[in-house]
């Protein structure tokens, strides 16, 4: 990573929800002497951003405000230039990503976001590996609840399994909480583009190369009941799975053979059929563009529940484990998980490659991948448990 940059974290994004919750974070846990700052479209709401982290540490009433503009790929180049870590929450990431992505490629600056888009992700690595792995950029999608937890957890997880042997895994999710509005346009845009997803994802499986003398795949998925959970499961398709078994297929660690699954758990069967209807509604719905554009006119983005209903949400990540004949449990649990500790993952993933030892790496890279133990180890300091259960 370049050392002779001016900041060492540049947050894009900041004026919105999302965004600001990450300034927060930053504005109390930073560490003395970070040099860190914001950047956006409007300068006047960037000031204002930079107040109210000022009121909440004034070691950052001078922190510097950057002109990024997504459609400005000389102010984005600008940006990247000046940073050694840029974060951004500024999606859907499928319409607003890629340049920012193409410019911290090209610098060698590393890259953090939020983006649960796989679509995204298959495009990005098609057009950008190569420049990153080159440059020494390190592209990290997906660093929030999606999908922190379940590819931490499957690490935190397999580390008590054998190495040597076939391994299984599945992750079963449970939480309360409002998601936002953001990943809703992101999931209903994946939901529209089911042929243009398949394309990227073989476009990139065409050029990607394998593990030699491995495999790691994401395991079939049905509806079932859990023998060991107790819990009804749903598989979920989000991009965890995919995430989770892209980690897989990079560290030895996840043995010969590595499948993972990855579900949605409720403690009734009526609870699993009504989810089940629910996101089946929400695909046809996706279809039809005037009902789509009518359904996310009511769900806007940029903003979010306030303190209190976020202090009652909570979510966990059961995950299930076996090789050689033996089964391990282990947890992975926090608070609320679409926008406080969101925030708190993104943060602390920017605060990782730019503060740790981590090992070398470069290209679009997962969180196991590039930050592993260490972003664990930051997660648990955070108050995000990781743990084995008995």
């Amino acid at each position: 990573m370049p050392d002779d940059r001016e900041l060492d974290i540049v947050l894009v994004g900041a004026t919105g929800f999302t965004g600001g919750l990450t300034a927060d974070y930053l504005a109390i846990h930073a560490p003395e002497g970070l040099r860190w700052g914001l950047a956006g479209r409007n300068p006047d709401r960037l000031a204002q951003v930079r107040e109210r982290v000022a009121s909440l540490d004034a070691r950052w009433s001078d922190i510097p405000l950057l002109q990024a503009d997504v459609t400005d790929a000389d102010s984005l180049r600008a940006v990247a230039e000046r940073a050694r870590v840029v974060a951004t929450t500024v999606g859907p990431y499928l319409q607003h990503g890629e340049p920012l992505v193409a410019a911290c490629a090209a610098a060698g600056t590393d890259y953090v976001d939020l983006t649960g888009e796989p679509e995204f992700v298959d495009r990005m690595w098609t057009a950008h590996h190569r420049t990153a792995v080159e440059s020494g950029a390190r592209l990290v999608h997906a660093c929030g609840f999606d999908s922190i937890p379940h590819d931490l957890g499957a690490l935190f997880t397999v580390g008590l399994l054998p190495d040597d042997q076939p391994i299984t895994l599945r992750g079963v999710v449970r939480a309360k909480g409002t998601f936002s509005g953001g990943t809703f346009h992101s999931a209903m845009g994946a939901f529209a583009r089911a042929r243009q997803m398949k394309e990227a994802s073989a476009a990139r499986r065409s050029a990607e190369p394998r593990p030699e003398g491995r495999t790691s795949k994401p395991g079939g998925a049905r509806p079932q009941r859990d023998p060991v959970l107790g819990y009804w499961l749903l598989p979920l398709p989000t991009i965890d799975p995919i995430v989770v078994a892209r980690s897989g297929a990079a560290l030895p660690a996840y043995g010969p053979r590595f499948r993972y699954s990855h579900f949605a758990g409720t403690r009734t069967l009526r609870y699993a059929a009504g989810a089940a209807v629910g996101v089946a509604a929400l695909g046809l719905v996706a279809q039809v563009g005037p009902v789509r554009d009518l359904v996310l006119s009511r769900v806007p983005q940029g903003e979010g529940p306030d303190e209190a209903r976020r202090e009652g949400s909570w979510f966990t990540v059961h995950f299930v484990g076996q090789a050689g004949g033996r089964t391990v449990r282990t947890k992975v649990s926090g608070g609320d998980p679409g926008y406080t500790e969101t925030a708190k993952m993104l943060a602390e993933s920017a605060l990782c490659l730019a503060s740790d030892d981590l090992p070398p790496t470069a290209g679009q890279v997962t969180t196991a991948q590039a930050m592993g133990h260490a972003l664990i180890d930051r997660l648990r300091a955070a108050g995000i448990t990781f743990e084995v259960v008995t």
